[in-house]
């Protein structure tokens, strides 16, 4: 780990899904980067939710032919995984300070003048779409537009202080155990997904299971303490001048909170997409919900699908696709929402189960 941010270390691998993952060594510590994508597009970066990186996140989204299509056509992806989160992480020494989610957004503006990034499209998920508004309000300069899904923006209740201090523990003293993957997997996903159909667990519960067993738990609980210390950006997102598309899940435990923050955004730049029977985690419960919303927030900076891929067949054969059902309210789609005076909507998304 570097002493400062002037001392800057790089290490690459080739990984499974085609990127380059770097190892960057800020002033605030090493946080992992999985670069997918040609250096020379705009960038777009991602920071996932607590004890995910961008494999257990994000891959429902970005594996749509028709999101590819869309945001690998337009973007170079800059994955930022949270601080000992990464794959094959190695436990962070109990000698390495705790840091608070000021530290976190500031060691995302290291990694933007790492890679020279001057400016970015942001992607976030929960506790990661609070660590890029937060981003997003100290380095206003450095944010073209933020995708925010389920995103928090107020202090800790005492429910979820006192819920978050139980995980802490349970963490501490037993590591990553069933009770611990079973509160994660109840912040993730609606009851829906997670009771499956016929008593059976769906492939994605399963492989997030998996996944939550390869976490290193002190990491887990570092990341977790940051988010439960966090505090209140409300005053400061009156003042957020960039394009905002919230999306949230109508089971998500943040729910109210999603629409808080949308309600308390200025209304000409932000748009709220609540989503039908489905948890937090939207970009691996229900990918599809979130294509059409966000090809039509990315016109308004002048990105659009690649030509082949218009016609995707995966909107003929998926049954969630807002493209089949017409789901999507006529607002979101207006050209008044798409160029400077996005309409702040609030528009649901029906999926058939």
């Amino acid at each position: 780990m570097g002493d400062s941010s002037d001392s800057v270390s790089i290490d690459i691998d080739m990984i499974p899904l085609g990127g380059k993952e770097c190892v960057v060594n800020t002033s605030k510590g090493s946080v992992s980067v999985l670069v997918c994508g040609d250096q020379g597009k705009p960038a777009l970066i991602t920071y996932p939710d607590v004890a995910l990186n961008y494999m257990s996140c994000f891959q429902g989204l970005l594996f749509c032919s028709d999101a590819a299509s869309l945001l690998l056509h337009n973007f170079c992806i800059y994955h930022i995984d949270a601080p000992g989160h990464e794959l094959g992480a190695d436990v962070i020494s109990s000698d390495v300070r705790l840091l608070s989610v000021d530290d976190l957004a500031d060691q995302v503006v290291e990694v933007l003048d790492f890679f020279g990034l001057k400016e970015v499209m942001c992607l976030g998920v929960t506790a990661g779409a609070y660590i890029l508004t937060l981003f997003a309000m100290k380095y206003k300069e450095r944010v073209l537009g933020l995708v925010l899904v389920s995103p928090i923006c107020k202090v800790p209740s005492w429910t979820e202080w006192l819920y978050n201090k139980v995980l802490l523990n349970l963490l501490y003293f037993y590591g990553m155990c069933d009770v611990v993957k079973e509160c994660l997997l109840q912040r993730y996903f609606s009851e829906e997904l997670r009771s499956g159909r016929h008593g059976a667990e769906s492939d994605i519960i399963q492989a997030c299971r998996r996944l939550l067993d390869e976490r290193q738990s002190l990491n887990v609980m570092r990341f977790l303490q940051a988010i439960n210390e966090r505090h209140d950006l409300t005053e400061g997102l009156k003042n957020l001048q960039c394009k905002t598309l919230i999306f949230v899940g109508d089971s998500s435990p943040f729910h109210a909170e999603s629409v808080y923050m949308n309600a308390k955004m200025n209304r000409r730049s932000c748009a709220l997409v609540e989503v039908q029977a489905c948890g937090s985690l939207v970009t691996e419960e229900h990918p599809y919900t979130m294509i059409t919303p966000i090809e039509f927030f990315l016109r308004g900076f002048g990105y659009y699908r690649q030509p082949h891929f218009t016609s995707s067949s995966s909107n003929d054969s998926n049954p969630t696709s807002p493209s089949n059902q017409s789901c999507i309210a006529p607002e979101l789609l207006s050209p008044e929402s798409l160029g400077i005076k996005l309409k702040p909507i609030k528009t649901r998304v029906a999926i058939k189960i």
